[in-house]
C-alpha cells in the first residue's frame, strides 16, 4: 500500500481545524439522548448518548490540555503512534501510547476517564497520527474546557514539564 501523508487524510475525510489543535470531523452521533439525571455527571439539557469523530494530529502540533465531562474512547487508525497525556482527577499523571507496536507498550484503543485533563502528541517527527474518538455521553462544546499553563501549574506543579508542552500560555480567542 502506498504511503499516505496527513494532507491525504485531511482531504479525503473532510477534516477541519479543531480548537484544541489538530483536525477533526464528526462521523457518528447517537439518535438516543440522555440527561444528567440518569448519570453521574452534571450538565445542562440533554446529550446524545454518544458521538464519534476522526481526529488527526501532526507532529507539528499538539492537542492542548482540556477536560470533558464524559468518558472518551480513543482508537488508533493510521500513521505514527500517538501519546495521550492524562492528569487524572486525583492528580496522577499517566501516559498512554496509542498504536500497534504491542512489544513497545502501545495499545490500539484507550479510555480517557471523564473529568480528566488530557492532551495528546505525535511520538515521531515529520509525521501524523489518525485516530477515532468516541465520547459518551455525547460531546458538546459547552462541556469542553481548555486550560492555560498558569491554571494547571497552580494545581499540578509536579507536572510542570508536560504542562509547559501541552497547555496554552493564553487561551485562544
Amino acid at each position: 500500500m502506498e504511503q499516505r501523508d496527513a494532507h491525504y487524510y485531511i482531504s479525503k475525510l473532510g477534516l477541519e481545524a479543531h480548537p484544541e489543535g489538530g483536525y477533526y470531523k464528526e462521523t457518528f452521533k447517537s439518535g438516543e439522548q440522555t440527561t444528567d439525571k440518569e448519570l453521574s455527571v452534571s450538565f445542562d439539557g440533554v446529550r446524545k448518548l454518544y458521538t464519534s469523530i476522526y481526529f488527526l494530529l501532526t507532529s507539528n502540533n499538539i492537542s492542548h490540555f482540556h477536560r470533558l465531562k464524559s468518558d472518551e474512547l480513543w482508537y488508533y487508525h493510521a500513521g505514527s503512534p500517538l501519546t495521550i497525556h492524562i492528569i487524572h482527577e486525583n492528580g496522577e499523571y499517566e501516559e498512554i501510547k496509542l498504536g500497534l507496536d504491542f512489544d513497545n507498550g502501545e495499545v490500539p484503543q484507550a479510555l480517557v476517564p471523564k473529568n480528566s485533563i488530557f492532551g495528546s502528541s505525535v511520538m515521531d517527527n515529520d509525521t501524523f497520527s489518525l485516530v477515532g474518538c468516541m465520547v459518551s455521553p455525547g460531546f458538546e462544546f459547552q462541556d469542553f474546557e481548555l486550560f492555560t499553563q498558569a491554571e494547571l501549574l497552580s494545581s499540578y506543579p509536579e507536572h510542570k514539564d508536560v504542562i509547559m508542552k501541552l497547555a496554552y500560555e493564553v487561551l485562544p480567542e
